[in-house]
């Protein structure tokens, strides 16, 4: 039986509580009950829309997730397996026209926006495929690259990664309905957006810092993504942390449960009202091993036209945004964080 959303009314984690109470900071990351929108009472699915909306004014949330978590070590295992390899044998599975879009992305290449320096960090990327006459792989096909996978290496990884997938994508849809119903919008309302959308995972390896070469590299700079929201299941190790306030606070999302930020495209939807969410990857001084994590992109439609709803507008909150594409908000960011170089 679910439980209720104001159980969960709480800071996110223990070791996240005392950094918002070390560092002053009124502003709070809560945690939301999925069940309780989808089948409880009227009260409780308000009391979750109220939560999780409040909660994304600090462009974070966390919610209840049934993603089985033998599922998520399983593929943990295999990625480890393929990050392991000789950097020869991962390069055979980069495409240089995907632009990061599918396959493997080598170290030292993604640099955040306005960064300098290129992050420390390795990743794999994979993503739905669609038909190959589908009109929108034919009319986008940065966007819809045939898909790469290690299987020849790691036998056994292109169904786990792709059950993933498709499990995590389910949970950011249902979440998105829960964010349409607190922009005033239907439930329904991103449904269609998302259909068939290049919604992308991603495995990234963080190697130690002490592999990294000097000049002040990190794991990965302060940015804010691209897309609708993105999802952030446990990682293998600490390092994430979010902006609050404008002071950095670690986070590390639990067992059992998801941690989402929202993106720049929910940002022009929302009027601002849901803002980027903007977050870093560090190791600690103390820490000396690498890292994985394993994240996913919720991307709308390409020929989707992100304009504010009007929902979120009115005398006091005239339209922030004009509309744009999609596919030229995202191509404009591929190209400012180095994938389209």
């Amino acid at each position: 039986m679910a439980r209720t959303w104001p159980l969960h009314n709480r800071l996110f984690t223990a070791p996240f509580q005392q950094s918002f109470n070390k560092a002053g900071l009124t502003q709070s990351i809560l945690e939301v009950d999925l069940l309780a929108f989808e089948h409880g009472t009227k009260h409780q699915q308000a009391a979750v829309v109220d939560g999780l909306i409040r909660s994304l004014g600090t462009g974070f949330v966390v919610t209840t997730s049934d993603l089985p978590s033998d599922l998520l070590d399983e593929a943990y295992g295999l990625l480890e397996r393929f990050f392991a390899l000789e950097p020869a044998c991962k390069q055979q599975f980069h495409r240089p026209e995907a632009h990061g879009q599918t396959g493997y992305t080598g170290r030292l290449v993604e640099t955040a926006a306005g960064e300098s320096l290129a992050d420390w960090k390795e990743m794999l990327n994979w993503a739905e495929p669609l038909p190959e006459a589908h009109p929108l792989r034919l009319r986008f096909p940065l966007q819809y690259p045939n898909q790469l996978l290690p299987e020849i290496v790691v036998p056994g990884i292109t169904t786990v990664l792709e059950t993933f997938h498709r499990a995590i994508a389910d949970l950011q849809r249902r979440v998105l309905r829960v964010i349409a119903t607190g922009l005033g919008a239907h439930a329904d309302f991103f449904d269609d957006v998302v259909k068939d959308a290049p919604t992308l995972t991603r495995a990234i390896h963080y190697p130690p810092m002490s592999q990294a070469p000097a000049g002040g590299h990190v794991w990965a700079a302060a940015h804010g993504d691209i897309n609708l929201i993105t999802a952030l299941p446990r990682a293998t190790a600490p390092g994430l942390q979010v902006a609050i306030e404008g002071q950095w606070v670690d986070a590390i999302a639990p067992e059992g449960q998801v941690l989402l930020n929202s993106g720049l495209m929910l940002e022009r939807i929302s009027n601002g009202r849901i803002p980027t969410g903007w977050h870093r990857v560090v190791a600690a001084d103390s820490w000396s091993d690498a890292r994985l994590s394993v994240v996913q992109f919720c991307h709308p439609k390409p020929s989707t036209i992100l304009t504010p709803l009007a929902s979120c507008m009115d005398a006091q909150h005239p339209q922030r945004f004009a509309g744009v594409m999609a596919a030229d908000a995202l191509e404009e960011v591929l190209y400012q964080i180095n994938l389209m170089a």
